[in-house]
């Protein structure tokens, strides 16, 4: 006997989707292939999305054989499943179809689908031009009437159509300023579910239409074959909806009312996950009968059957997974957290779980700052995975539709100057020729003073270019660093911290930390357990977070020796090395430090060389290409103008420019964000001799010495490479593309003016880099030198070996007396100690006791 065809399933069609227009008979007869099913992670909704060719009914052969989709038994004369449909059909109803609505919502699908139309057909820029004067936002002016009459979403429909882009930004204050579509605003905001399917229907349906008028009207590139192979192409993607532009809220403020709405917040990404599949399709087989089926995701779930569907196997618990023939999409899951000044005073930053899904996968890494406007979720915890009992406290995360990516001023990447407009306003500003001190003087305008400090900082901010040398050591060859580090020592009150604060605002990824309140592991990458896996993961701290940006260190000189020995590394390599807990890794950190350290007396003593006035390893000062001194200096008439310039900004809140102009905080950071993604100067002939020759002249400087004295060092090869970073940086400040003299000789007169603060040796009044990369000067050796001779002298007078010794003060006195200069009591316990680690002498007692003996054969 025959069995009677299967009764095809009743399906949910859009109303829009109409198979009798002559566009669906035409798409119908050229695509042979199936179009797939809208299935959007971010959305889970129940409504199924069809276009107008998949209309056609399968024609079903009643010759006993099952040909079910579903199911690898097609053609085998087996009975064919009697388990009920899964989709019902509607129950008869006296309502006409214009207002009948989706269960729990005021979405009617016809009339959600009818408005989104006419706005796409309809929309022009002058509702909202209108829409902001109503609301006295700035308005630009339209350059002619044609312009407010264009209608902006055709045009963007042929660009994504020629970008074989699927993904349409759809900003919702224009929906809001569109006077037919105020309700639709409100049902998206509301029940973003229902409206967001029906909006990708007619986004699809849209396409499909404009691609069908294109060719009837012969557009380019959309005649005969070529525009039906245009058609197919539109009709076997996926297109979506993605809304943006809603007001955002606080993190705090989120409560269950805002469950299963669209919202959106601002944050700062602390923690990204690799990739995760995310199942849309199960695939299941019996393992008695091998029936399989499928089963598709449904309001984020998946129903394993309970038992074969088979009438002849009907097996209870056979069914089983097959991972192969499962579809998956991509997802991640993104840790956003509050930005810091956000944070209400005296609580921790909150955060916030997001999964983003397909497109928007890897859009940002940690360090960013986005936008994210997405749907509020709230799902059951259980209390073990192995028992059926749930939480009262439910979890909560926000499944992303769109992400804008914001820069350090808080405006986004998409800025209401259009792109080309901007362009030409920073190439024009370039070519100033007052420029560079235009910049400098822009930089902390609050700031009094201090231009030297301000275009050292300044040139940080731009940096050099990294390279790569092909031929140099083993593989790639080494890696040379383009960034610049800079470290300000001073007196306290010297706005060193101010300088910091607005370095950290304006830097492309400005990551502020404070000395005594940063642990080694929280600089580089410390090891947490995930809360969902359970997995032991790496988190990014300060250096890795600012990565390609400006790490602002204060409190330089609290920093603990433990946390300070990181930096080493992370200041001539650029990576972090991390080996703990069975991870074994290496991260970038290519990123410029600006740091700020007190004196160890507090104030800045300038008998004494810069080691002693500073508590921090000669190794790790020596890898800052400028220090910078900021002292306070006591002078009336500077005093009196820097009294004047402070209360005045308390009284105005407007710098003193003395009559220049400076540019808003918003265009200098554009400047340096243009500059350091489309300038990268490399150097001229004329600038390399020249680097050589000014190398050449600053160590000759310490070999002009007397004949028989020790040689000093008043350069190294680090101050070379420090002179051509700040010289590309000096190119790219001007959007050069090649480092010319004038870059050198800037980057040399800076350099020079930085040695001569801080290299200069108190004594003798002269450069000494072995102040910076030892801790100890030529006149500081000569020094140790006399007085260990003069001591063993005195050791020798006193009976030598056989003698009870010296006692300690007496020595330091007899020294004291017999020399021009004063004796100072640190250098000489470092002769003693020299001598002690020798053998040659041994000190013994205590404190004022102490006597200094000499060590028979010593």
């Amino acid at each position: 006997m025959d069995a009677p065809p299967q009764a095809s399933p009743p399906r949910l069609f859009f109303p829009g989707s109409d198979p009798a227009t002559p566009l669906a008979k035409r798409v119908a007869s050229f695509t042979p292939l199936a179009t797939p099913k809208n299935r959007r992670g971010d959305i889970h909704s129940s409504l199924t999305s069809t276009t107008p060719r998949r209309v056609a009914r399968r024609a079903y052969h009643n010759d006993g054989l099952s040909d079910n989709p579903h199911s690898d038994g097609t053609h085998l004369s087996i009975p064919p499943s009697s388990a009920p449909n899964l989709s019902a059909p509607a129950a008869p109803t006296d309502e006409p179809d214009e207002i009948r609505a989706i269960w729990g919502t005021t979405v009617n699908l016809a009339e959600t689908m009818k408005l989104f139309r006419e706005f796409l057909r309809g929309f022009k820029p002058k509702y909202r031009a209108t829409h902001d004067r109503e609301q006295n936002l700035p308005t630009a002016a339209f350059e002619s009437p044609e312009d407010a009459e264009v209608v902006s979403y055709e045009a963007q429909l042929r660009v994504l159509r020629q970008t074989g882009q699927t993904d349409l930004n759809l900003d919702m204050v224009n929906l809001l300023a569109y006077p037919p579509c105020k309700k639709l605003f409100g049902q998206l905001q509301k029940y973003p579910q229902e409206a967001i399917p029906s909006m990708d229907q007619v986004l699809k349906d849209l396409m499909l239409e404009i691609a069908d008028e294109d060719q009837q009207a012969g557009a380019d590139g959309m005649q005969g074959e070529q525009g039906d192979e245009e058609i197919a192409d539109i009709m076997s993607k996926v297109y979506k909806v993605r809304p943006f532009g809603l007001k955002s809220v606080n993190m705090r403020a989120l409560n269950p009312s805002d469950t299963d709405k669209l919202i959106c917040i601002k944050g700062l990404v602390i923690r990204a996950t690799p990739v995760i599949p995310d199942m849309k399709v199960a695939f299941f087989r019996c393992l008695t009968c091998s029936h399989t089926v499928q089963v598709e995701i449904d309001r984020g779930k998946i129903e394993e059957p309970g038992r074969c569907p088979r009438d002849v196997c009907a097996s209870v618990g056979t069914m089983s997974l097959i991972h192969n023939r499962c579809e998956f999409a991509d997802r991640q899951v993104i840790r956003l957290q509050e930005t810091p000044d956000a944070v209400p005073d005296g609580q921790t930053p909150h955060t916030v779980s997001l999964s983003v899904y397909d497109e928007l996968v890897d859009v940002a890494k940690p360090g960013d700052r986005l936008s994210v406007t997405g749907i509020f979720r709230s799902v059951p915890v259980r209390v073990n995975p192995r028992q059926r009992t749930m939480k009262s406290l439910f979890k909560t995360y926000l499944d992303v539709v769109h992400i804008q990516v914001e820069d350090a001023i808080g405006g986004v990447q998409a800025r209401k100057i259009r792109k080309a407009e901007l362009e030409v306003k920073l190439i024009e500003l370039s070519r100033r020729h007052d420029l560079y001190e235009l910049l400098a003087r822009s930089l902390a305008p609050s700031i009094w003073e201090m231009e030297d400090v301000k275009k050292g900082i300044l040139l940080q901010l731009f940096g050099g270019t990294n390279k790569n040398i092909a031929r140099g050591g083993g593989g790639g060859g080494p890696r040379y660093r383009g960034d610049i580090n800079v470290l300000l020592v001073g007196d306290p009150g010297t706005s060193k911290s101010q300088i910091l604060q607005y370095v950290h605002k304006i830097a492309p990824r400005g990551v502020y930390t404070s000395g005594k309140g940063s642990s080694a592991v929280g600089l580089t990458a410390y090891v947490t357990r995930d809360p969902d896996s359970k997995q032991l993961v790496l988190e990014s701290g300060a250096l890795v977070l600012s990565d390609g940006g400006v790490c602002c260190i204060d409190e330089f000189d609290k920093m603990s020796d433990a946390t300070r020995s990181v930096l080493h590394e992370v200041m001539e390599q650029q990576t972090v090395s991390i080996a703990k807990a069975g991870i074994i890794t290496t991260l970038n950190a290519r990123t410029s430090i600006l740091a700020a350290a007190n004196p160890v007396e507090s104030k800045y003593n300038v008998d004494l060389p810069i080691t002693r006035n500073i508590d921090l390893p000669p190794t790790l000062i020596s890898r800052f290409d400028l220090l910078y001194l900021v002292l306070d200096r006591v002078d009336e008439t500077l005093d009196r103008r820097l009294a004047q310039h402070l209360v005045g900004l308390y009284l105005e809140d407007v710098p003193d420019t003395g009559g220049h102009d400076i540019l808003p905080l918003e265009e200098l950071s554009a400047y340096i964000e243009y500059a350091r993604t489309h300038i990268h100067p490399v150097l001229s002939s004329e600038a390399s001799d020249e680097l050589v020759v000014s190398y050449v002249s600053l160590r000759a400087i310490g070999a002009n010495e007397p004949r028989g004295a020790e040689k000093r060092i008043t350069a190294t090869t680090r101050q070379l490479e420090s002179m051509i970073r700040l010289s590309e940086a000096h190119a790219r400040m001007r959007f050069a593309a090649h480092v010319e003299l004038q870059d050198v000789q800037e980057a040399c007169r800076l350099m020079r003016e930085a040695i001569r603060t801080s290299a200069m040796d108190p004594r003798t009044g002269k450069i000494d880099m072995g102040l910076l990369n030892t801790g100890t000067g030529v006149g500081q050796r000569r020094l140790r030198d006399d007085m260990r001779r003069e001591l063993l002298a005195m050791l020798d007078g006193a009976g030598g070996a056989k003698s009870r010794g010296v006692r300690w003060g007496d020595a330091l006195k007899r020294l004291g007396e017999q020399s021009s200069i004063r004796v100072d009591a640190v250098e000489f316990g470092e002769v003693i100690k020299a001598l002690e680690n020798e053998g040659v002498i041994a000190v013994v007692g205590e404190r004022d006791k102490r006597m200094i003996r000499k060590v028979e054969g010593g």
